[in-house]
């Protein structure tokens, strides 16, 4: 799950991280009176949607740039007014763009020098790592491809956490001054503790900016919450914003399928991450091109199998469906029960194959074909994937 950037000012708030003054507008009436109450020449409004790149995007209307630096409240109401209601395409968010509904309003402030920080889980230590670079407010990709020398890493003890060595370390190491080193160590323990504490998978900030006066502030931000961990969070879970996100991955949580929409003709229902993956493979082996990543993971019921057949035909592109299913905790008989039922209740329009193996694959099958509906059954994946794609030629 990922948030606002104005919603992260609240969690930074929460932990003492400081960020520049400022809230969120939803009017550009609404944003002249937040840039008012700044009571500063130095303003900044910054379309709010969950993509990178938003300086450098480009609005379908015609306006340049997601983020403006302004002077006065007026000139915050013009620049709000053409970015609200309005799609804004960047490098993250594909050609489709997405639709600005918010902007946050925010005092613009003075830098000497921009950094970036970052907090995430290190796939090989099973543990947190820091990822810093003097280079800041640029794409860190970038960075680790043309100057790696420039990228620091500082693992963390899973146990002992962030020690306040580490802390004087990396801001030297980050060239901060002896006078602005406490500044930068509070920063850094205050943002491993919010990881900590929110449960986080990411906690990146581009860019992290020293001012003249020696303030370290985070100016930009990025979160990852670890969603097994949520119900421990009902504060941040309800900071989820499902316009942001595709209504087809929104309608699959609610009966906690796991969906991915893809951008081919053939949809994809499986158990397990990776089947799904050699799934969507051989289709592509075959020459089609899977729609989506669809898992209803080991033990669903015939109610999730026939909601997930709603979702997979949702999606206008979807020409055929292939089902794949290795039934160990989910068993053949009980998934083909599921297809069978979802099949008549959903009065299905595209062709259908069915893979089953595992336990109780015999008594699956028989209830396919028992069934006399319009279902196709494969005798493995290859069967499978090369009946999908010739279903929709």
């Amino acid at each position: 799950m990922n948030i606002h950037e104005y919603q992260a000012k609240e969690l930074f708030q929460k932990f003492s991280v400081p960020t520049p003054p400022g809230r969120v507008a939803h009017t550009p009436e609404e944003a002249e009176a937040v840039a008012s109450s700044l009571k500063t020449n130095h303003l900044v409004v910054k379309a709010q949607i969950h993509a990178g790149g938003r300086g450098k995007g480009t609005f379908k209307n015609g306006f340049q740039g997601g983020v403006h630096l302004v002077k006065t409240p007026g000139q915050v109401r013009d620049i709000a007014a053409k970015m609200l209601g309005q799609t804004l395409v960047t490098h993250q968010t594909g050609p489709d763009g997405k639709l600005v509904s918010k902007v946050l309003v925010a005092e613009a402030k003075d830098i000497s020098h921009e950094y970036y920080f970052a907090i995430l889980l290190d796939r090989t230590t099973y543990a947190p790592l820091i990822i810093a670079s003097t280079r800041g407010g640029m794409d860190i990709e970038k960075v680790a491809e043309e100057t790696p020398q420039l990228i620091i890493r500082e693992p963390i003890h899973p146990l002992l956490g962030l020690q306040p060595y580490q802390s004087r370390n990396l801001a030297k190491r980050l060239g901060f001054t002896s006078a602005q080193m406490r500044a930068a160590c509070q920063v850094f323990d205050a943002l491993y503790r919010m990881f900590i504490s929110c449960d986080c998978s990411l906690v990146e900030i581009n860019p992290l900016a020293l001012t003249p006066g020696g303030e370290v502030l985070a100016l930009d931000a990025k979160f990852g919450f670890d969603e097994n961990a949520l119900y421990r969070h009902p504060e941040i879970a309800a900071l989820r914003d499902i316009t942001e996100e595709d209504p087809r991955e929104v309608e699959a949580s609610k009966y906690h399928l796991n969906y991915i929409g893809l951008d081919g003709n053939i949809a994809c229902l499986v158990n397990g991450a990776g089947l799904a993956m050699a799934t969507m493979d051989i289709i592509q082996y075959h020459g089609g091109r899977p729609a989506n990543f669809l898992d209803v993971g080991g033990g669903a019921s015939e109610e999730q199998v026939t909601e997930a057949f709603k979702i997979l035909i949702s999606d206008k592109n979807v020409k055929a469906i292939l089902v794949n299913i290795f039934g160990g905790i989910m068993k053949c008989d009980i998934i083909a029960q599921g297809i069978i039922n979802a099949v008549k209740t959903i009065n299905l329009t595209v062709p259908l194959v069915v893979r089953l193996e595992g336990t109780n694959v015999e008594l699956g099958k028989k209830l396919l074909q028992d069934s006399r509906l319009p279902i196709t059954t494969a005798d493995d994946l290859n069967d499978a994937a090369q009946k999908a794609v010739a279903a929709t030629k």
